[in-house]
């Protein structure tokens, strides 16, 4: 009996093992994904800049275009048609162009919005904008981002190694996406609150002119970088 029962222990010893390994590099795909999500981007200045001036459907709306495309681009990089934008440059050189373009548009915007007339607070709370238009925006932010493509490959490859398990590739992608849902929602939502919408009313200007350099920066780098 024992000579028949030695083959089952080693096998789940084994088993446990594996899991334990699995366990180990979704760690490390998680911490590094929230680490990257969370540091703040132009995604997560955008949406905390319209929490502060619009309140908090407007922001919700532009963080669900940013998860959107940010969910795209991690589908892309598990099926691994990463491999392919990684190889033609040209691609990759349009979206890096599209993105700074964009970038500097936006700081565009951020200025003149600085350089113009304090509105009433009761504009400044509830403007009429159309959430159609912010979900696009937020697609557009991280379409013209190729960096989000290659910082998905970078955090996959962490914990999909060579054989990784289908079931193991899924369970990293979907942790990441909703760890993705609620950084990207928590900051409309935190910033959308009452002791912050008072702060950017008493610094709307100042705010909007760090934003103009944050983007303009950011724009610059993506359109000059290698």
């Amino acid at each position: 009996m024992a000579l028949h029962d030695e083959p089952i222990l080693e096998e789940k010893e084994g088993l446990s093992d594996f899991w334990k390994a699995d366990m180990q590099d979704l760690l490390v795909v998680y911490i590094a994904y929230i680490v990257a999500a969370g540091s703040p981007g132009p995604s997560n200045m955008a949406i905390m800049n319209v929490a502060m001036s619009q309140g908090r459907r407007p922001a919700l709306a532009l963080a669900a275009g940013v998860i959107t495309m940010s969910t795209c681009w991690g589908l892309i990089a598990v099926t691994g048609i990463s491999t392919l934008l990684v190889g033609y440059a040209h691609a990759l050189l349009f979206l890096k162009i599209a993105g700074g373009l964009y970038l500097l548009w936006l700081a565009w915007r951020a200025a003149r919005s600085a350089a113009a007339a304090d509105a009433p607070a009761r504009k400044l709370a509830r403007p009429s904008t159309d959430l159609g238009v912010l979900y696009r925006r937020g697609i557009l932010m991280h379409l013209g981002n190729p960096k989000a493509v290659l910082a998905w490959v970078a955090i996959m490859s962490l914990g999909l190694k060579p054989g990784a398990s289908p079931e193991m590739a899924v369970t990293a992608f979907g942790g990441c996406v909703l760890f993705g849902i609620s950084i990207f929602a928590g900051y409309a939502l935190l910033f959308s609150t009452a002791p912050m919408v008072r702060g950017y009313a008493r610094a709307r200007r100042w705010i909007e002119a760090s934003l103009a350099v944050f983007f303009a920066g950011a724009g610059s780098r993506l359109l000059f970088s290698n």
